[in-house]
């Protein structure tokens, strides 16, 4: 009987270590009310941050033939024909038209007139206490509602009241509220919790 003890209490400091090293990704705890308004407002006054891996259009008005997709590569550049590799990562599409224009001018064009739309943002991926984890499209104006719903909702064991999420550059996850008022940006990581019963 002794034996069974010992071996039961074994069997459970492994499965300890196991589930602790699940959570790879350390929690950063619950976001202040100031830096979840940051990020509201952020989210609804100006389009995001251009990443890598965004697929870009990029118009210049009477030359198509500088006119074209591009995908911005894993260091942050996009490379044009005529402008060559230009730095695209943490600009918004203001800026990076406002980049292009000028080195269009320096060389090539009198008064180059040019836009940048987003073809395609970065994926989201949500896992944890969700029907259906995986990676997701991105579209404006996603919270965290339909994100949830888009994978499927939560299963019976999930947390109701919280929700975590890692921005990219981020170390790891903040916890929000569970509210349709907490946008999700592209490249996001979200995790529902298991609850505790």
């Amino acid at each position: 009987m002794r034996f069974l003890s010992a071996s039961f209490r074994v069997a459970a400091l492994l499965c300890c270590v196991v589930v602790g090293g699940c959570e790879s990704v350390p929690s950063l705890g619950p976001v202040t009310p100031e830096q979840q308004q940051e990020l509201i407002r952020s989210a609804t006054l100006a389009s995001p941050q251009l990443q890598p891996g965004d697929k870009i259009k990029v118009t210049v008005f009477g030359e198509d033939r500088l006119s074209g997709e591009y995908e911005i590569d894993a260091a942050g550049f996009v490379s044009l024909p005529l402008a060559g590799t230009i730095k695209a990562a943490g600009l918004s599409k203001q800026q990076l038209e406002e980049s292009l224009a000028r080195k269009f001018k320096s060389e090539y064009l009198r008064n180059p007139k040019v836009t940048v739309d987003v073809s395609t943002f970065r994926p989201f991926y949500i896992l944890g206490e969700v029907t259906k984890p995986g990676e997701y499209p991105y579209k404006n104006g996603l919270n965290v509602m339909t994100a949830i719903a888009l994978a499927g909702g939560t299963t019976y064991r999930a947390q109701q009241s919280t929700v975590q999420i890692q921005h990219v550059g981020e170390e790891g996850f903040h916890d929000f509220p569970m509210s349709p008022t907490i946008p999700v940006l592209p490249g996001d990581l979200i995790r529902l919790p298991q609850r505790y019963f």
